[in-house]
């Protein structure tokens, strides 16, 4: 039994009491957490994620659940006492000691009700009852003045728009729908002497001399009139104010500057510095890490349209990215830990920018904090996707609360670059047949929301940037962002949902896309997990097929295939073709598009992770493991790299070389031909400089200078240490004739990793190799040519799985893949 002393906060996380409020279903639930997964771990329900076992656990949903838990106290004992939640999801009542003390319907806000009046001395009881989200979100739906559609091709379980909720929990074309409901942020009981801090916000001003002024604001709340002591430091300093606070939210801000500041960067474009604030009030202590940044988003009009490029302290800023979207379907698996593991992933590919795109949360405090530290930046959604939404004056009452909440909550965090309104709204209208046939009304509806929540956000943070919508053309333009590629930003999905050929990623030139994809499975040591038999291992069986959740998705694969590849022998061999079918495509569209510097500003793929084992657009796997993509993805995001690019006609290729530094690079590059049966012969060098953010092409080559099954191979080097290698034909991989490449390994092990050598005696493409323990590569996924030998380590999860991978690998190839073998 916890219990709490008259001045200090209690803790209230930890294991409640769960059962359904019909009494049917009883078990312990912790919170934080959820109760799908409390259900799992009492044996009520079997694992959602295995087999086909989603459809036997949804009525979880459709009941109501009672969460209680006792704890001790002394007391009010002269301090007002109220409770700290966070993460309701989403419609909750919460009493204390069998009174009403909250009663809340957003699974975005925070709650602090006042409780000192109820709080008795002694054992007191805290209860909370989740609401069913899908009878909520029915009756919701039934009393709207006119029908507020929802994207039934992506959320089988209706109306999940109603709510403020997560819009993925109702499923999505990459997860389940199972509406999980539960509390998964902070509960405690928190006392308040005279005053508790309600928000800390920092506004910069990056003067012209170097100087930053920097302004720390102190959100206090109070239940009476009183005087408090405020201690602030920063930047070295400590000042101690007294601020007098009225009942209600009282403001005081304290200016500092930062004299020769040490600036915050993104990833690879320079160090992420952080200054501690500390602010001390009454008993509590707040901190943060503040880094000192400048972000613009350039917009102005050009030839072509509009830009849409980020300036950070100066410097203009190609944005190399991913999506992201929950770390874990049901929130009590989304830890900490894997949280870290997934954005360290995006930061050793490379990457400098995370899209926290609108149908999933605004992720908790730590993710930020490891976006700050990892050089992250992130561009936030507000929390609406691909429906369309309610504007009643509850439901915006809601929303500007919730906006307002979040904004100030996040908005110092450096790594925050943009707010946007939402995900594909804009596109939602011309989606359903009701606003098809009443744009006006829809439009008006639609307006109404997006306002409301820019007028909430700028009067929550006036330095915040907005944009309105993604994709989005600009400011009060409701255009095809999805095919115009002139202005703003763009979601370019042509080539997975409308079928078309990797090439016509080349046939377009974004200014900033933010989504774009395409599709393979899940690793062969994740797909083991979710099936029931090896007869699932097919890529048509019930069980495979469930766990695609784009429809026809699992064919366009195998058809895309069939273009480009000899058809695979065997099931690992056809996921691993897929993956790297995905990596070809997507490095196809950013090759291209960083040539197009500083046209094009950026490129976030759809998507960096997954919420369960499923086909997806992903890089990374469930539980963060390296798919082919994501080693595409750490060489086509290197800072400064050389690509070859064809020209319209497939005559000819550039040697582009893209440098995101600060500082002028050199670059040498060898061209080569390499036949089939491991001939080389040379095609000459190229030598030149890139200067800062800039792309330039050092030379071209004709095609012609190829015979009828000979790749040209690039081995490049920069001065600044950078190197790699790519190849690439004007012909399809299925038309040339590949020879066995007869790869060899050897492995040691040095007690905490394996060693592995490898080296062939005829070309080698794609090899990929892959161990039956969770763990990382330091590489993956390269070509080798004869007389080469390949070094690289695998350091496995469990230190304890050592011993027995230690010598049992695969390794496959594009020749091997279909070559008559085994899985």
């Amino acid at each position: 039994m916890d219990a709490a002393t008259p001045h200090t906060a209690l803790d209230l996380s930890g294991i409640w009491r769960l059962e359904s409020a019909d009494g049917e279903f009883s078990a312990d639930i912790a919170l934080p957490g959820d109760v799908h997964s409390a259900l799992f771990a009492a044996g009520i329900i079997a694992d959602p994620y295995v087999a086909r076992n989603e459809l036997d656990v949804r009525w979880v949903a459709d009941r109501d659940w009672l969460m209680t838990r006792d704890f001790d106290h002394v007391g009010p004992g002269g301090s007002d006492w109220y409770l700290d939640l966070e993460g309701l999801d989403t419609v909750a009542e919460v009493s204390l000691n069998g009174v009403a003390v909250l009663s809340s319907q957003n699974a975005f806000r925070r709650y602090r009700p006042d409780v000192t009046a109820i709080l008795r001395p002694g054992r007191n009881t805290l209860s909370i009852l989740i609401c069913s989200a899908t009878t909520a979100a029915n009756e919701l739906a039934a009393r709207q003045a006119f029908p507020i559609p929802y994207a039934a091709q992506n959320c089988p379980i209706p109306n999940g728009n109603m709510l403020r909720k997560p819009a993925c929990h109702f499923g999505w074309d990459w997860n389940l729908a199972i509406v999980p409901l539960g509390v998964y942020g902070r509960v405690g009981l928190r006392p308040m002497q005279r005053a508790r801090v309600e928000h800390v916000q920092v506004a910069q001003d990056h003067l012209a001399d170097g100087a930053v002024v920097v302004d720390v604001s102190v959100t206090l709340h109070g239940s009476k009139a009183a005087t408090v002591p405020v201690a602030i430091r920063f930047a070295g300093e400590e000042r101690h104010v007294e601020v007098k606070v009225a009942p209600g939210e009282s403001r005081h801000v304290e200016r500092f500057t930062v004299r020769d500041p040490k600036l915050w960067w993104p990833a690879g474009s320079g160090a992420q510095h952080l200054y501690p604030l500390e602010i001390v009030c009454d008993g509590e202590t707040v901190r943060r890490n503040i880094g000192l940044r400048r972000v613009e988003l350039l917009t102005e009009p050009d030839e072509a349209g509009s830009r849409f490029a980020f300036k950070v302290n100066g410097r203009e800023i190609f944005c190399r990215g991913a999506n992201w979207i929950p770390a874990d379907a049901l929130p009590s698996r989304a830890m900490p830990e894997l949280t870290r593991k997934l954005l360290q992933a995006a930061a050793d590919a490379n990457m400098n920018m995370i899209r926290v795109w609108g149908g999933g949360f605004y992720e908790q405090d730590f993710f930020y904090d490891l976006c700050d530290e990892l050089g992250l930046l992130a561009w936030q959604d507000f929390m609406f996707a691909c429906n369309l939404y309610p504007s009643t004056p509850e439901f915006l009452a809601e929303v500007r609360a919730e906006v307002d909440y979040q904004v100030r909550r996040l908005g110092s965090h450096p790594s925050i670059a943009l707010w946007c309104g939402d995900n594909e709204l804009i596109g939602a209208l011309n989606w359903f047949e009701e606003s098809r046939k009443n744009r006006d009304r829809y439009l008006v509806n639609y307006d109404r929301l997006n306002r409301a929540i820019e007028v909430a956000m700028r009067a929550a943070d006036q330095q915040a940037l907005w944009w309105p919508s993604s994709p989005s053309p600009g400011k009060m333009s409701f255009g095809d962002a999805w095919h115009d590629d002139s202005s703003g930003d763009m979601h370019f999905w042509s080539v997975w949902h409308e079928s078309r050929d990797f090439e016509h990623y080349r046939d377009v030139k974004p200014r900033f896309c933010s989504e774009f994809g395409f599709q393979s499975f899940p690793s062969l040591s994740v797909t083991r997990g979710f099936i029931e038999s090896a007869d699932d291992l097919n890529v048509v069986s019930p069980v495979m097929e469930w766990h695609q959740k784009n429809a026809g998705g699992n064919a366009r694969i195998a058809e895309t295939m069939m273009r480009y590849f000899r058809y695979p022998e065997g099931f690992g061999n056809f996921i691993y073709l897929s993956q790297i079918q995905q990596g070809v495509a997507i490095r196809t569209a950013v090759e291209y598009w960083r040539s197009l510097k500083p046209h094009c500003m950026g490129a976030l793929y759809w998507q960096l992770n997954d919420t369960w084992p499923v086909a997806s657009w992903s890089s990374l796997d469930h539980g963060g493991g390296w798919k082919a993509l994501h080693y595409f993805a750490r060489r086509f995001f290197s800072p400064v790299a050389v690509f070859l690019i064809p020209d319209e006609t497939n005559a000819k290729v550039s040697v582009v070389a893209v440098n995101d530094g600060g500082a002028e690079v050199t670059v040498q590059a060898d061209l080569h031909a390499v036949a089939v049966d491991g001939t080389v012969r040379s095609l000459g060098y190229l030598s030149g400089s890139a200067g800062p953010d800039v792309a330039a092409t050092l030379g071209e080559t004709p095609f012609a200078t190829l015979g009828p099954d000979e790749f040209l191979f690039l081995d490049w080097k920069a001065s600044d240490g950078s190197s790699g290698r790519s190849h690439f034909s004007p012909r399809r991989y299925k038309t040339h004739r590949l020879q066995p490449p007869g790869i060899g390994l050897k492995t040691t092990s040095d007690g905490n990793k394996v060693h592995l050598s490898l080296t062939a005696e005829r070309p080698a493409f794609y090899v990929a190799v892959e161990a039956k323990a969770a763990g990382r590569f330091s590489d993956n996924v390269f070509d080798i040519l004869p007389g080469e030998t390949v070094e690289l380590t695998f350091t496995p999860d469990d230190p304890a799985a050592l011993s027995a991978v230690a010598s049992d690998f695969i390794v496959r190839d594009l020749h091997s893949s279909y070559a008559s073998r085994s899985i």
